[in-house]
């Protein structure tokens, strides 16, 4: 299975059955896509633990004062069976600028803002708001 859509649909399952915590497989991809969702405010921390194995990788969850989860809706664009590519100019802004996309660059897994600033295009990897 895809790391990245697997990811995706372990935080939104668990935002929508209300979950404190998730845990997934932990990845150099994930672990990626967790700092970018910490940063942006979509989620309130994760940690790694080590084990024999891949490690885990426990995100905790953020939620407004109304219990709503704070991704209302998160899509994973560029697939495995279709990989959507797009330049630095071409990166699509998410609902006027409250969302957020999320490319994978030359550089690494960084918000579709950010690569805009650094000139940077490279494989849409999914958005969020």
């Amino acid at each position: 299975m895809d790391k990245v859509s697997d990811f995706l649909t372990r935080i939104r399952n668990a935002g929508l059955a209300k979950h404190e915590k998730v845990d997934i497989p932990s990845s150099k991809t994930r672990v990626g896509l967790a700092e970018i969702l910490q940063s942006s405010g979509f989620i309130r921390s994760f940690k790694v633990a080590n084990d024999s194995k891949q490690g885990i990788m426990r995100v905790y969850l953020k939620y407004d004062e109304n219990g709503q989860h704070a991704i209302s809706n998160i899509n994973r664009v560029s697939r495995p069976g279709r990989r959507i590519y797009v330049k630095s100019d071409q990166i699509p802004e998410i609902r006027s600028g409250i969302g957020t996309a999320i490319v994978s660059t030359s550089q690494g897994l960084m918000t579709g803002t950010d690569a805009q600033k650094k000139n940077l295009g490279g494989e849409f990897v999914c958005k969020l708001w």
